[in-house]
């Protein structure tokens, strides 16, 4: 099934973290806490304005982003997790790679 979300509204997928610690210590499923990062797997088609138009949104698929502990609202679609939020709720894009790495010198 696919989901189209829409106006200002994308669709994130949660990023498991690693659950061992640098000491080796596995973390068990219940005491782990949700990640606060996902990929972008769909997004609206832009913020509607006041006067009509649409802004489009600065995120796209792929995206990978910071995003609140309690942000969105999850929905299960075809045994996957996802959450629903609005582009006001996303933090940040995770960059990675060579881009990265000009920007932070």
């Amino acid at each position: 099934m696919k989901i189209r979300p829409l106006y200002d509204r994308v669709i994130v997928k949660r990023i498991e973290q690693q659950r061992t610690t640098a000491s080796g210590i596995v973390i068990p499923d219940s005491a782990a806490e949700k990640p606060e990062q996902g990929e972008v797997i769909a997004v609206g088609s832009g913020k509607l304005l006041q006067d009509g138009s649409q802004r489009p949104l600065q995120l796209k698929v792929g995206d990978q982003v910071l995003f609140g502990r309690y942000a969105g609202q999850t929905v299960k679609v075809d045994d996957d997790e996802l959450l629903v939020m609005r582009e006001e709720d996303v933090m940040g894009i995770l960059e990675h790679g060579q881009d990265a790495v000009k920007k932070v010198a």
